[in-house]
Protein backbone atom coordinates (compact mmCIF):
# COMPACT_ATOMS: atom_id res chain seq x y z
CA UNK A 1 0.00 0.00 0.00
CA UNK A 2 1.02 3.24 -1.36
CA UNK A 3 2.17 6.48 0.98
CA UNK A 4 -1.41 8.80 1.37
CA UNK A 5 -3.84 5.47 0.24
CA UNK A 6 -7.06 5.27 1.99
CA UNK A 7 -7.98 1.63 2.48
CA UNK A 8 -11.54 1.14 4.05
CA UNK A 9 -10.16 -1.96 6.10
CA UNK A 10 -6.69 -2.28 7.22
CA UNK A 11 -5.42 -4.96 9.61
CA UNK A 12 -2.54 -3.60 12.24
CA UNK A 13 -1.00 -6.59 13.51
CA UNK A 14 1.88 -7.92 15.46
CA UNK A 15 1.95 -6.10 19.40
CA UNK A 16 -0.43 -3.25 19.19
CA UNK A 17 -0.20 -1.82 22.95
CA UNK A 18 -4.29 -0.42 23.72
CA UNK A 19 -2.15 0.50 27.24
CA UNK A 20 0.73 -0.25 29.28
CA UNK A 21 -0.47 -3.84 30.13
CA UNK A 22 -2.72 -4.28 27.43
CA UNK A 23 -0.92 -5.92 24.55
CA UNK A 24 -3.46 -7.24 21.53
CA UNK A 25 -1.90 -9.24 18.39
CA UNK A 26 -4.18 -7.33 15.71
CA UNK A 27 -6.56 -4.66 15.93
CA UNK A 28 -8.57 -3.13 12.77
CA UNK A 29 -9.44 0.50 11.46
CA UNK A 30 -12.66 0.12 9.46
CA UNK A 31 -13.92 3.29 6.99
CA UNK A 32 -11.20 5.49 9.49
CA UNK A 33 -11.84 3.59 12.93
CA UNK A 34 -10.71 1.17 15.49
CA UNK A 35 -12.77 -2.14 16.01
CA UNK A 36 -11.39 -4.97 18.23
CA UNK A 37 -13.44 -7.78 16.14
CA UNK A 38 -12.17 -8.72 12.69
CA UNK A 39 -14.72 -7.00 10.42
CA UNK A 40 -16.76 -9.08 7.66
CA UNK A 41 -14.81 -8.44 4.30
CA UNK A 42 -11.62 -8.45 6.11
CA UNK A 43 -9.91 -11.32 4.08
CA UNK A 44 -7.27 -9.36 1.57
CA UNK A 45 -7.45 -6.35 3.41
CA UNK A 46 -3.83 -4.18 3.78
CA UNK A 47 -1.94 -5.16 7.20
CA UNK A 48 0.47 -3.12 8.81
CA UNK A 49 2.97 -5.38 10.89
CA UNK A 50 4.76 -4.09 13.88
CA UNK A 51 4.48 -2.45 17.47
CA UNK A 52 1.85 0.05 17.45
CA UNK A 53 0.84 2.87 19.75
CA UNK A 54 -1.72 5.40 19.85
CA UNK A 55 -0.61 8.11 17.89
CA UNK A 56 1.96 10.67 20.06
CA UNK A 57 0.80 13.86 21.71
CA UNK A 58 2.47 17.18 21.95
CA UNK A 59 0.96 18.82 25.08
CA UNK A 60 2.91 21.64 24.47
CA UNK A 61 3.12 22.72 20.92
CA UNK A 62 2.06 25.54 19.00
CA UNK A 63 1.14 25.72 15.06
CA UNK A 64 1.17 29.02 13.26
CA UNK A 65 3.69 30.69 15.77
CA UNK A 66 7.42 31.48 14.90
CA UNK A 67 9.98 33.65 16.59
CA UNK A 68 8.13 36.79 15.22
CA UNK A 69 4.46 35.85 15.77
CA UNK A 70 1.73 34.59 13.65
CA UNK A 71 2.34 32.94 10.18
CA UNK A 72 1.11 32.07 6.91
CA UNK A 73 -1.26 29.14 6.56
CA UNK A 74 1.19 27.61 4.61
CA UNK A 75 3.55 27.66 7.20
CA UNK A 76 1.29 26.51 9.54
CA UNK A 77 1.08 23.35 7.58
CA UNK A 78 4.28 22.30 7.08
CA UNK A 79 4.20 23.30 11.08
CA UNK A 80 1.61 20.41 11.34
CA UNK A 81 3.42 18.00 8.55
CA UNK A 82 6.94 18.06 10.37
CA UNK A 83 4.75 17.10 13.56
CA UNK A 84 3.42 14.23 12.14
CA UNK A 85 6.17 12.66 10.27
CA UNK A 86 7.46 12.25 13.94
CA UNK A 87 4.38 10.41 15.08
CA UNK A 88 2.46 13.41 16.59
CA UNK A 89 -0.88 12.58 15.86
CA UNK A 90 -2.25 15.13 19.14
CA UNK A 91 -1.41 18.52 19.43
CA UNK A 92 -2.82 20.81 22.57
CA UNK A 93 -1.56 23.73 21.00
CA UNK A 94 -0.68 25.98 23.98
CA UNK A 95 -1.46 29.44 22.68
CA UNK A 96 -1.15 30.93 19.04
CA UNK A 97 -1.84 34.06 17.98
CA UNK A 98 -2.98 32.48 14.07
CA UNK A 99 -6.34 31.00 13.48
CA UNK A 100 -5.63 27.24 12.29
CA UNK A 101 -9.21 26.33 12.64
CA UNK A 102 -9.05 25.43 8.54
CA UNK A 103 -6.49 22.55 9.98
CA UNK A 104 -9.54 20.79 11.68
CA UNK A 105 -11.13 20.18 8.26
CA UNK A 106 -7.66 18.21 7.03
CA UNK A 107 -8.19 14.61 7.39
CA UNK A 108 -4.63 14.21 6.90
CA UNK A 109 -2.93 16.56 9.27
CA UNK A 110 -2.76 16.43 13.61
CA UNK A 111 -6.08 16.86 15.68
CA UNK A 112 -5.55 20.28 17.50
CA UNK A 113 -6.88 21.27 20.91
CA UNK A 114 -6.41 24.66 21.16
CA UNK A 115 -5.87 26.71 24.37
CA UNK A 116 -7.13 30.18 22.19
CA UNK A 117 -4.26 33.24 22.38
CA UNK A 118 -1.41 33.62 25.56
CA UNK A 119 -2.93 36.24 27.90
CA UNK A 120 0.33 38.34 29.18
CA UNK A 121 0.88 40.93 30.82
CA UNK A 122 1.96 44.69 29.21
CA UNK A 123 5.00 44.20 27.58
CA UNK A 124 6.32 41.19 29.67
CA UNK A 125 6.31 38.69 27.01
CA UNK A 126 7.71 38.06 23.47
CA UNK A 127 6.28 41.02 21.14
CA UNK A 128 3.62 39.83 18.89
CA UNK A 129 2.58 36.79 20.75
CA UNK A 130 -0.01 37.06 23.15
CA UNK A 131 -2.91 39.47 24.29
CA UNK A 132 -0.72 41.95 26.42
CA UNK A 133 -3.31 43.60 28.95
CA UNK A 134 -3.43 45.11 33.02
CA UNK A 135 -4.31 42.95 35.41
CA UNK A 136 -8.29 44.88 35.66
CA UNK A 137 -8.92 42.56 31.98
CA UNK A 138 -7.60 39.33 33.18
CA UNK A 139 -11.44 38.04 33.51
CA UNK A 140 -12.40 39.45 30.24
CA UNK A 141 -9.92 37.94 28.03
CA UNK A 142 -9.83 34.76 29.92
CA UNK A 143 -13.40 34.45 29.03
CA UNK A 144 -12.87 35.58 25.42
CA UNK A 145 -10.31 32.91 24.63
CA UNK A 146 -12.13 30.22 27.11
CA UNK A 147 -14.98 31.19 24.69
CA UNK A 148 -12.31 30.54 21.38
CA UNK A 149 -10.26 27.60 22.43
CA UNK A 150 -11.11 23.90 23.07
CA UNK A 151 -11.58 23.96 26.55
CA UNK A 152 -8.52 25.45 27.54
CA UNK A 153 -6.89 29.11 28.14
CA UNK A 154 -3.45 29.65 28.28
CA UNK A 155 -1.32 32.34 30.74
CA UNK A 156 1.78 33.96 30.95
CA UNK A 157 2.42 33.69 34.44
CA UNK A 158 6.15 35.00 35.08
CA UNK A 159 8.65 36.93 33.06
CA UNK A 160 11.41 39.21 33.00
CA UNK A 161 10.68 42.51 35.04
CA UNK A 162 12.74 44.69 33.86
CA UNK A 163 12.66 47.41 36.18
CA UNK A 164 13.24 43.88 38.55
CA UNK A 165 15.96 42.49 36.64
CA UNK A 166 14.74 38.93 37.06
CA UNK A 167 11.49 36.92 36.52
CA UNK A 168 8.73 37.73 38.58
CA UNK A 169 5.26 37.29 38.89
CA UNK A 170 2.40 38.95 36.23
CA UNK A 171 -0.96 38.76 37.83
CA UNK A 172 -2.36 39.29 41.59
CA UNK A 173 -4.22 36.82 43.48
CA UNK A 174 -7.24 38.27 43.39
CA UNK A 175 -7.24 38.92 39.44
CA UNK A 176 -5.98 35.61 38.94
CA UNK A 177 -8.34 33.83 41.46
CA UNK A 178 -11.67 35.43 39.00
CA UNK A 179 -10.18 34.89 35.75
CA UNK A 180 -9.38 31.23 36.83
CA UNK A 181 -12.99 30.34 38.74
CA UNK A 182 -14.71 32.42 35.09
CA UNK A 183 -12.50 30.13 32.64
CA UNK A 184 -14.20 27.21 35.04
CA UNK A 185 -17.74 28.52 34.81
CA UNK A 186 -17.51 28.26 31.12
CA UNK A 187 -15.77 24.64 30.82
CA UNK A 188 -12.28 25.64 30.46
CA UNK A 189 -9.29 24.73 32.02
CA UNK A 190 -6.56 26.93 32.64
CA UNK A 191 -2.40 26.37 32.12
CA UNK A 192 0.09 28.91 32.69
CA UNK A 193 3.52 29.56 31.78
CA UNK A 194 6.00 30.02 34.55
CA UNK A 195 9.96 29.21 34.59
CA UNK A 196 9.95 30.97 38.03
CA UNK A 197 9.22 30.27 41.81
CA UNK A 198 7.27 32.78 42.83
CA UNK A 199 4.14 33.00 40.81
CA UNK A 200 3.15 29.39 41.45
CA UNK A 201 1.83 28.87 44.98
CA UNK A 202 -0.58 31.58 43.87
CA UNK A 203 -1.51 30.00 40.81
CA UNK A 204 -2.04 26.58 42.29
CA UNK A 205 -4.08 27.96 45.32
CA UNK A 206 -6.10 29.89 42.78
CA UNK A 207 -6.99 26.88 40.79
CA UNK A 208 -4.73 26.26 38.39
CA UNK A 209 -4.92 23.33 36.39
CA UNK A 210 -1.53 22.85 34.62
CA UNK A 211 1.61 24.16 34.76
CA UNK A 212 4.09 24.72 31.59
CA UNK A 213 7.74 24.66 32.20
CA UNK A 214 7.59 24.51 35.81
CA UNK A 215 11.41 24.75 36.48
CA UNK A 216 10.98 26.97 39.78
CA UNK A 217 8.78 23.86 41.69
CA UNK A 218 10.32 23.71 45.21
CA UNK A 219 10.32 20.99 47.92
CA UNK A 220 7.47 24.00 49.31
CA UNK A 221 5.29 23.52 45.94
CA UNK A 222 5.72 20.45 44.89
CA UNK A 223 3.33 19.21 47.83
CA UNK A 224 0.93 21.12 46.81
CA UNK A 225 0.83 20.43 43.14
CA UNK A 226 0.08 16.87 44.08
CA UNK A 227 -2.12 17.44 46.77
CA UNK A 228 -4.26 19.70 44.12
CA UNK A 229 -3.48 17.23 41.41
CA UNK A 230 -1.94 20.26 39.36
CA UNK A 231 -0.33 18.66 36.06
CA UNK A 232 3.35 19.83 34.43
CA UNK A 233 4.72 20.05 30.70
CA UNK A 234 8.06 20.11 31.71
CA UNK A 235 9.44 21.28 28.33
CA UNK A 236 12.97 19.35 28.54
CA UNK A 237 13.67 19.97 25.32
CA UNK A 238 13.07 23.78 25.40
CA UNK A 239 14.43 23.78 28.76
CA UNK A 240 18.00 23.12 27.34
CA UNK A 241 18.13 26.38 25.81
CA UNK A 242 18.51 28.62 29.10
CA UNK A 243 22.37 28.73 29.11
CA UNK A 244 22.32 30.64 25.73
CA UNK A 245 19.44 32.63 26.48
CA UNK A 246 21.61 33.42 30.03
CA UNK A 247 24.47 34.37 28.00
CA UNK A 248 22.88 36.99 25.49
CA UNK A 249 21.16 38.59 28.73
CA UNK A 250 24.28 38.58 30.86
CA UNK A 251 24.98 42.00 30.23
CA UNK A 252 21.83 43.82 30.86
CA UNK A 253 20.17 41.30 33.41
CA UNK A 254 22.83 39.59 35.31
CA UNK A 255 20.17 38.36 38.27
CA UNK A 256 17.75 36.92 35.44
CA UNK A 257 20.71 35.08 33.69
CA UNK A 258 22.28 33.90 36.94
CA UNK A 259 18.78 32.67 37.68
CA UNK A 260 17.85 31.24 34.03
CA UNK A 261 21.40 28.93 34.79
CA UNK A 262 20.41 27.88 38.18
CA UNK A 263 17.01 26.73 37.22
CA UNK A 264 18.43 25.19 33.56
CA UNK A 265 21.07 22.96 35.99
CA UNK A 266 18.07 21.56 38.45
CA UNK A 267 16.22 20.61 36.28
CA UNK A 268 16.11 16.70 36.20
CA UNK A 269 16.02 16.66 39.30
CA UNK A 270 12.95 19.16 39.49
CA UNK A 271 11.35 16.82 37.17
CA UNK A 272 12.16 14.33 38.98
CA UNK A 273 10.99 14.81 42.11
CA UNK A 274 7.51 16.69 41.07
CA UNK A 275 7.14 12.70 39.66
CA UNK A 276 8.15 11.16 42.66
CA UNK A 277 5.77 13.30 44.54
CA UNK A 278 2.59 12.41 42.10
CA UNK A 279 2.26 15.20 39.93
CA UNK A 280 1.20 14.15 36.73
CA UNK A 281 3.74 14.90 33.72
CA UNK A 282 3.21 14.90 30.29
CA UNK A 283 5.02 15.41 27.46
CA UNK A 284 5.84 19.13 25.43
CA UNK A 285 7.99 19.88 23.16
CA UNK A 286 7.37 23.81 23.07
CA UNK A 287 7.51 23.64 18.85
CA UNK A 288 7.04 26.53 17.61
CA UNK A 289 8.37 30.56 18.36
CA UNK A 290 12.20 29.43 18.12
CA UNK A 291 11.76 25.41 18.85
CA UNK A 292 12.13 23.11 15.53
CA UNK A 293 8.68 21.11 15.58
CA UNK A 294 8.96 16.98 15.29
CA UNK A 295 10.81 16.79 18.29
CA UNK A 296 8.70 14.86 20.24
CA UNK A 297 11.00 11.27 20.95
CA UNK A 298 13.54 13.93 22.08
CA UNK A 299 11.77 15.05 24.66
CA UNK A 300 10.11 11.63 25.99
CA UNK A 301 13.66 10.37 26.21
CA UNK A 302 14.69 13.56 28.01
CA UNK A 303 11.85 12.62 30.58
CA UNK A 304 13.64 9.24 30.54
CA UNK A 305 17.35 11.03 31.28
CA UNK A 306 15.45 12.88 34.10
CA UNK A 307 14.43 10.13 35.73
CA UNK A 308 11.16 9.35 35.13
CA UNK A 309 10.74 5.08 34.26
CA UNK A 310 10.13 4.70 30.61
CA UNK A 311 6.95 3.12 30.39
CA UNK A 312 5.38 5.70 32.51
CA UNK A 313 7.51 8.88 29.95
CA UNK A 314 5.62 6.92 26.98
CA UNK A 315 2.36 6.96 28.72
CA UNK A 316 2.87 10.81 29.13
CA UNK A 317 2.63 11.19 25.43
CA UNK A 318 0.10 8.17 24.64
CA UNK A 319 -2.20 6.70 26.90
CA UNK A 320 -2.07 8.70 29.81
CA UNK A 321 -1.60 12.31 27.74
CA UNK A 322 -5.08 11.45 25.85
CA UNK A 323 -6.71 10.65 29.12
CA UNK A 324 -5.82 13.49 30.48
CA UNK A 325 -6.87 15.77 27.67
CA UNK A 326 -10.22 14.04 27.46
CA UNK A 327 -9.18 12.07 23.77
CA UNK A 328 -9.37 8.04 23.12
CA UNK A 329 -6.22 6.29 22.37
CA UNK A 330 -6.84 2.83 20.36
CA UNK A 331 -10.44 1.73 22.28
CA UNK A 332 -13.28 0.84 20.26
CA UNK A 333 -14.99 3.00 18.16
CA UNK A 334 -11.98 5.59 18.55
CA UNK A 335 -10.09 7.04 15.06
CA UNK A 336 -7.95 5.30 14.05
CA UNK A 337 -4.75 7.41 14.92
CA UNK A 338 -1.83 5.33 15.48
CA UNK A 339 1.68 4.80 14.90
CA UNK A 340 3.95 1.37 13.69
CA UNK A 341 7.14 0.99 14.66
CA UNK A 342 9.83 -2.12 14.19
CA UNK A 343 11.01 -2.34 17.49
CA UNK A 344 9.43 -2.44 20.82
CA UNK A 345 8.90 1.28 22.48
CA UNK A 346 8.78 0.31 25.87
CA UNK A 347 12.48 -1.18 25.96
CA UNK A 348 13.44 1.75 24.65
CA UNK A 349 12.06 5.60 24.01
CA UNK A 350 14.01 6.37 21.57
CA UNK A 351 12.54 3.76 19.21
CA UNK A 352 9.88 6.64 18.96
CA UNK A 353 12.55 8.86 16.63
CA UNK A 354 12.08 6.04 13.60
CA UNK A 355 8.05 5.48 13.23
CA UNK A 356 8.08 3.37 10.06
CA UNK A 357 4.27 4.05 9.58
CA UNK A 358 1.90 7.05 10.58
CA UNK A 359 -1.62 5.79 10.40
CA UNK A 360 -4.10 8.84 10.30
CA UNK A 361 -7.90 8.46 10.87
CA UNK A 362 -7.47 4.66 8.92
CA UNK A 363 -4.88 6.38 6.32
CA UNK A 364 -1.87 5.45 5.98
CA UNK A 365 0.52 8.50 5.67
CA UNK A 366 4.50 8.05 5.81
Amino acid sequence: MSDHEAARILRIKGRVLLGPDDVRDEIWSVDGRITHERPPGADGAATLSGWALPGLVDAHCHVGLDGHGPVDAATSEKQALTDREAGTLLIRDAGSPSDTRWIDDREDLPKIIRAGRHIARTRRYIRNYAHEIEPGDLVAYVAREARRGDGWVKLVGDWIDRDAGDLTACWPRGEVEAAIAEAHRLGARVTAHCFAEDALRDLVEAGIDCVEHATGLTEDTIPLFAERGVAIVPTLVNIATFPDLAAGGEAKFPRWSAHMRQLHERRYDTVRAAYDAGIPVFVGTDAGGSLAHGLVAAEVAELVKAGIPPLEALSATTWGARRWLGRPALEEGAPADLVVYDEDPRADVRVLAGPRRVVLNGRVIG
